[in-house]
């Protein structure tokens, strides 16, 4: 597997992981106090580590810091829009789509020869 694809795959699953840490605690911990929701939160924030922590070592071989930024950028809204559809329930804005569409010039920008 390719160096750009492993890191896809580890910046993704970093990316559940950080999703969840950081609004999974308002669906299933509304009513607990503050502090133990950090404390799960944090907990969950530690696997994310465990592979952002690779896939950017791994993707720094072949990527620019810029790159690998903005292939952040673009994982996270891949993984949040769905997340916030079918997980919290949010309705469908199209601030979505152009939000996606702004990050693909980004994308064209930073990776263009």
């Amino acid at each position: 597997m390719s160096v750009f694809f492993r890191t896809v795959l580890l910046l993704t699953i970093s990316n559940i992981f950080m999703t969840f840490a950081w609004y999974g605690h308002l669906k299933n911990l509304n009513n607990r106090k503050w502090y133990v929701a950090a404390l799960v939160s944090w907990g969950i924030a530690l696997f994310e580590y465990m592979f952002q922590v690779p896939a950017n070592r791994i993707g720094y071989t072949q990527l620019s810091l810029s790159q690998l930024k903005i292939m952040q950028e673009v994982i996270t809204l891949s993984v949040f829009v769905p997340y916030s559809l079918f997980y919290m329930h949010q309705p469908f804005k199209f601030d979505y789509l152009w939000a996606g569409l702004c990050l693909f010039g980004a994308v064209y920008f930073i990776f263009r020869s």
